[in-house]
C-alpha cells in the first residue's frame, strides 16, 4: 500500500522533532508498505533544517522518502509564522498536481499541527481516489482561543475554523491523539462514528539504546547525589505552556527536606525562570542545558521522581497526550503530575500522584509523600508506567491501528 503522510513540522532522527510522524513511518515501511512523508523545510521544532536545494528537494531516510518543501523562516508566532504555514500549503497543492500520474497513493494522512493542510491533502485524495484520514494533533483555531486569549471573531481564527470544519465534514476517518475529542466533535455537530484516538507513542528499542550522560549534567548529579539529595527532575523545554514557574516556587517548600530540583532543557523562559530562582534565594534548584535525545533515557533514570505540570486551561478537558510522559514511563521512575485534564496517563498507570496545576503548594506536598514511600512502593510505581506504556504506547502497537482503521474503511467500501 501506498500512504502519504503530510505533516508541516515532520522531523527524524536527523532532524530532531517531532517524531511522530518518523516512528509511524518507519514502521509502516518496515512493514511493508511503501511510504512518503512530506514536510515544510523549515520548523521551529527542529534542531536541524533540512537541506533544500530548490523548492521541492527529496531524500531517503531508512527506506522512507521525504519531500521537504521550501518555506520562510520565522520566530515565535507572529506574521511570520503564518506565512510559513501558507506557504506550506500553496506547495503542497501544486506538488500535489505535478506528482500526479507519477506516484499514486492508497490513503493520504493529513496531520494537523493545524487544519490548513486539509484543503491540498483533500485535493490530492480526490485526484488519486485515496482514503483520507485528518489527524487532530491540536486543536486549532481552538489552543489559540482559549491558551493565548485571541478573539473567536479574530480573522485568523475564523480562517481556521472554516479549514477545521472543512477537514471534520471531508475527511473519511478522524483520529487524534486526544481522547476526549469525540466530546469535542459532538459539541461541533459531527458524529464520532468516524473518530478513532490514536496516542502519542514511544519508540521502544531508543529508549533502551542510550548514550551516556554528558560530562557537564554527570558532575552535576553526582555532586547531588553525595549530598544525599533527592532529586525530583524535569526534562523538556522551558516554555509558557509547561508551566515551570510552580515549579520553581515549589523549591524553597522543599528546601528544609535536602529535595533538589533539577531542570534540563532550553525554551524561550529558561533565562527568566533562572532569574526567579536566584530571586527566590535558594540553593536547591539546578539548570542544566538541554541533552541528545538518545541521552534523555540516562538523564531520567538518575533521579528519584519526576515532574510535569501543566497551566490549567479548560482547553484540556478533551485529554492530553503529551510525549514527555511516555520517556518518563520508560523510565520507571514515579511521577509528579500537576494537572486537570480530561484523562491522566500517570492516575490510569497508577505511576505517580497527580495535584493540582499551578499550585506550588500541591507540588510540593506530592513530591514530599513520594519521598516518605518505601523504595518498594516507588519501585512498583515506576513499573507500572514502564508496563503501561509498553502496552499502549509501542510505535509498532499504534501504526496497526492506524493499518485497522483503513482496513476497516477498505472492507467497507467492497
Amino acid at each position: 500500500m501506498n500512504i502519504l503522510l503530510i505533516n508541516h513540522y515532520a522531523g527524524s532522527l536527523l532532524h530532531g522533532m517531532e517524531y511522530r510522524p518518523f516512528y509511524l513511518a518507519r514502521e509502516w515501511t518496515m512493514l511493508g508498505h511503501h511510504v512518503t512523508v512530506v514536510a515544510a523545510s523549515f520548523s521551529h521544532l527542529r534542531i536541524k533544517q533540512p537541506e533544500i536545494r530548490d523548492k521541492v528537494s527529496e531524500e531517503y531516510i531508512e527506506g522512507m522518502r521525504y519531500v521537504w518543501l521550501k518555506t520562510p523562516s520565522y520566530e515565535g508566532n507572529g506574521i511570520a509564522r503564518v506565512w510559513n504555514m501558507i506557504t506550506f500549503q500553496r506547495r503542497l497543492r501544486k506538488w500535489g498536481k505535478e506528482m500526479s500520474g507519477t506516484w499514486s497513493p492508497d490513503v493520504v494522512v493529513a496531520s494537523s499541527p493545524h487544519p490548513l493542510v486539509i484543503y491540498p491533502a483533500r485535493d490530492i485524495a480526490l485526484k488519486n481516489r485515496s482514503k483520507l484520514i485528518f489527524e487532530v494533533r491540536d486543536l486549532w483555531p481552538l489552543t489559540l482561543i482559549e491558551l493565548s486569549g485571541i478573539s473567536r471573531r479574530h480573522p485568523f481564527v475564523l480562517f481556521l475554523t472554516r479549514a477545521e470544519r472543512f477537514a471534520y465534514k471531508h475527511a473519511d476517518h478522524i483520529v487524534s491523539v486526544l481522547p476526549k475529542l469525540d466530546d469535542y466533535l459532538r459539541e461541533h455537530g459531527v458524529n464520532p462514528i468516524r473518530f478513532a484516538c490514536i496516542p502519542n507513542g514511544i519508540d521502544i528499542e531508543s529508549c533502551l539504546a542510550t548514550s551516556p550522560l554528558p560530562k557537564e549534567h554527570a558532575a552535576a548529579i553526582k555532586e547531588l547525589k553525595s549530598k544525599g539529595s533527592f532529586l525530583v527532575g524535569y526534562v523538556g523545554q522551558h516554555g509558557l505552556a509547561n508551566a515551570l514557574d510552580y515549579c520553581v516556587e515549589a523549591g524553597p517548600l522543599l528546601a528544609d527536606r535536602n529535595i533538589s530540583l533539577v531542570f534540563v532543557g532550553q525554551g524561550p523562559e529558561k533565562s527568566r525562570l533562572q532569574e526567579k530562582a536566584k530571586m527566590l534565594n535558594v540553593e536547591n534548584i539546578v539548570f542544566l542545558p538541554p541533552v541528545p535525545r538518545q541521552a534523555v533515557s540516562a538523564v531520567l533514570e538518575k533521579m528519584d521522581v519526576l515532574l510535569l505540570s501543566w497551566k490549567r486551561s479548560p482547553l484540556y478537558r478533551y485529554g492530553i497526550s503529551p510525549n514527555k510522559i511516555m520517556d518518563y514511563m520508560m523510565a520507571a521512575r514515579p511521577i509528579v503530575h500537576a494537572v486537570e485534564s480530561g484523562n491522566d496517563p500517570v492516575a490510569e498507570a497508577e505511576c505517580g500522584i497527580s495535584c493540582q496545576p499551578e499550585n506550588p503548594q500541591a507540588i510540593a506536598k506530592a513530591v514530599i509523600e513520594l519521598m516518605e514511600r518505601t523504595t518498594n512502593e516507588l519501585l512498583t510505581m515506576g513499573l507500572n508506567g514502564k508496563e503501561y506504556v509498553q502496552h499502549n504506547h509501542d510505535y509498532r502497537v499504534l501504526a496497526k491501528k492506524y493499518l485497522d482503521i483503513i482496513d476497516h474503511d477498505t472492507a467497507a467500501d467492497q
